[in-house]
């Protein structure tokens, strides 16, 4: 499993840019009310540009990782 990262539900503003850049680890709809992680183990590269490309800076390293 790779690290461990979140999404803060009450930071994100359902923009999609996360799963736009890695629908593996991250999902978004039209009509949710935030993203969801739904998988850990991609590449760290993509995770990171997520993390840099969030508008919110939502999405962040579990705690101990």
């Amino acid at each position: 499993m790779g690290k461990e990262f979140y999404i803060d539900d009450d930071e994100c503003i359902s923009c999609g840019s996360c799963a736009e850049i890695c629908p593996g680890c991250f999902q978004y709809e039209e009509g949710m009310i935030a993203a969801r992680v739904i998988h850990f183990d991609c590449d760290i590269k993509l995770i990171e540009e997520a993390m840099d490309t969030c508008p919110v800076g939502c999405i962040y390293w579990a705690k101990g990782e």
